[in-house]
């Protein structure tokens, strides 16, 4: 089955929001940091934001991508 173009780029942007509000909770906070400690593995702090910025970084661009698919969708409709 061939997914819709409006239907990719609604995915796209839901799931790159809420990757980015996510990755930003837990990079700016100390949430993720107690929830590892409280596990007992606190010696993986440090490299948290190894994993963090960049995951950030590629759910930013996913809702990008998803906003800009939208945007391309409703001018294509409009115009006659």
């Amino acid at each position: 089955m061939v997914k819709q173009a409006s239907e990719v780029g609604e995915r796209c942007f839901k799931a790159g929001l809420w990757g980015s509000i996510v990755a930003a909770i837990c990079c700016f906070t100390p949430v993720l940091v107690i929830a590892v400690g409280f596990v007992g593995l606190a010696a993986i702090t440090s490299y948290l934001d190894y994993v963090l910025l960049p995951l950030l970084g590629f759910f930013l661009i996913l809702a990008f991508y998803g906003w800009w698919k939208r945007k391309e969708r409703k001018q294509g409709v409009s115009e006659p």
